[in-house]
């Protein structure tokens, strides 16, 4: 009789261990068919939406229903980089933009008002000539005038290897915003930080000002225009 209840009570204990393993083996699959053609594997899911853009056919709620590409180029007329703008059926617009070239570090990155990009050109207000001038100041729509600007944008940080990549979002702007009645706007790259006016006023400013003067608030300090792409399209 020992000999049986051995054998039985053996049998319990290890049945329900066969079925946690088996439990945990399910828990830990991706529900996903391994494929029977050579070479591919199955796709994983991550739980993080595809960028715009790049969603499976059929689309999704990230879908871009809009899309502009901007070649970017500097003074000397060399293309140094990239950008596209994609705007989801949520209304807001993904900027993504990749250079190469440029100096390590963050650099200011705007939308500017005006459609052209001309390297020792006039400002349309006038004034001493300039690489990438023409362009204009930072975009605003519909007339804003408040700060940050509608055409404010992420800064785009460099490596040591003079390479940058960004990705950001924005819902200042559409992209019938920008091509601005067939006339267009401008994408800009800025060879220093952008403070995007944040001056405390702690510090000590011209004449006392208590606040960023209008230049700060205009350009954010960001310094010389470095790179210049027309948006169109």
């Amino acid at each position: 009789m020992a000999s049986k209840f051995t054998r039985r009570d053996s049998w319990f204990v290890v049945t329900p261990l066969v079925a946690i393993t088996a439990l945990g083996l399910t828990a830990c699959s991706n529900s996903v068919e391994p494929s029977d053609v050579p070479g591919t594997t199955p796709q994983v899911w991550t739980g993080a939406p595809a960028p715009l853009g790049e969603q499976a056919a059929g689309g999704s709620e990230h879908a871009a229903v809009d899309t502009i590409s901007v070649d970017l180029d500097n003074p000397q007329g060399s293309q140094i980089g990239t950008a596209t703008l994609a705007e989801s059926e949520e209304g807001y617009v993904q900027v993504t933009v990749n250079v190469d070239g440029l100096t390590p570090g963050f650099h200011g990155f705007h939308v500017h008002s005006v459609g052209k990009c001309e390297p020792n050109s006039v400002a349309p207000t006038g004034g001493e000539p300039g690489n990438f001038l023409s362009a204009g100041g930072h975009f605003q729509v519909g007339g804003r005038t408040g700060h940050p600007a509608s055409g404010d944008l992420t800064s785009l940080q460099v490596r040591e290897d003079g390479v940058g990549y960004l990705v950001t979002t924005t819902d200042s702007f559409t992209l019938e915003d920008l091509r601005n009645d067939g006339q267009g706007t401008a994408l800009m790259i800025h060879a220093d930080p952008d403070n995007f006016g944040n001056i405390p006023s702690r510090y000590t400013l011209p004449n006392n000002a208590t606040s960023p003067d209008e230049e700060t608030l205009s350009t954010g300090d960001a310094g010389a225009r470095v790179a210049c792409g027309v948006i169109e399209g």
